[in-house]
């Protein structure tokens, strides 16, 4: 077999696989910068936790609409940013830190959306729900997820700043602006959207890893924010794209062998990255070198 019947074929001949690489190319355009700030602010399991809490929103939308796109997009969208804020409440009201708050929020969505989609659907329909499709996209599918994908990138690009220096010195932002709350809100919507917009995709389960795996991965490579971003979004869909193929080729499910992919290059840089990898801090360093 050739490199063309490898690495192109599949994607001339098969409309399917172009529309899923086009979806993957529009999740990994919102998902990579969205899973670099994530990481920068200490957030990464806060984005496991979002995953997990648009579950039950969906699946009352499965319970009353079936598998429809728009519905179970509602509902995911309400029970995500539902979750976000009573996490946030309960974390202020009470002693109990915000972190404790999520995992208790998610836990209880995880189990009451895989309930109530268990009473109306079969195993078929639980699988859908909890690992997606990315190879049956279509084209409303694809549509909604670009325009996800679109509010995202405007949206990143009014709050950037405070973004950033809320993660430099969220004291001075605090200080001289009242724009943190603002854009912390407006953040963590986009990571609510975004989810949702992976999940009909590859899932709850895994619409999260598409987020953060890129991110870690990228983390090792990267010192600079623009470089960071850029690299964590081009691994995304890297990985997206190689997961489609070994998915074609090997016939494996395809949200799964995405991540796998993407767990891969995580392991390599873990390894062999110039920024904080394992060989980097065994090798000797200069005097005074840091």
């Amino acid at each position: 077999m050739n490199p063309y019947e490898i690495f192109i074929a599949p994607f001339t001949e098969f409309e399917f696989m172009r529309r899923a690489l086009a979806g993957v190319f529009a999740l990994a355009l919102g998902a990579g910068p969205l899973g670099a700030f994530l990481m920068l602010r200490r957030m990464s399991l806060t984005g496991d936790a979002m995953a997990h809490a648009i579950l039950p929103g969906a699946a009352i939308g499965f319970l009353f609409a079936g598998l429809n796109l728009y519905a179970m997009t509602a509902g995911g969208l309400a029970a995500g940013l539902l979750v976000a804020v009573g996490a946030g409440v309960v974390a202020r009201a009470t002693g109990m830190k915000e972190d404790a708050s999520l995992a208790a929020f998610y836990l209880i969505s995880l189990a009451l959306g895989v309930l109530i989609v268990s009473l109306k659907g079969s195993n078929v329909d639980l699988l859908h729900v909890l690992f997606g499709t990315v190879l049956g996209i279509d084209d409303a599918t694809l549509i909604l997820i670009a325009a996800i994908t679109t509010v995202t990138l405007v949206t990143l690009a009014a709050i950037w700043r405070p973004l950033v220096l809320e993660c430099v010195d969220p004291t001075f932002l605090a200080s001289v602006s009242r724009a943190g709350g603002v854009s912390h809100i407006a953040f963590l919507s986009l990571v609510v959207m975004n989810l949702v917009g992976g999940f009909h995709a590859l899932g709850t389960l895994l619409a999260v890893g598409l987020m953060m795996l890129p991110a870690a991965t990228a983390r090792f490579f990267a010192r600079d924010l623009t470089a960071f971003v850029t690299l964590a979004t081009a691994i995304a869909f890297t990985s997206g794209t190689i997961g489609l193929l070994v998915s074609y080729h090997l016939g494996t499910p395809s949200g799964p062998s995405i991540i796998l992919v993407a767990g891969l290059a995580y392991a390599c840089a873990v390894v062999l990255g110039p920024v904080g990898g394992l060989i980097t801090r065994l090798l000797p360093r200069r005097h005074l070198e840091a």
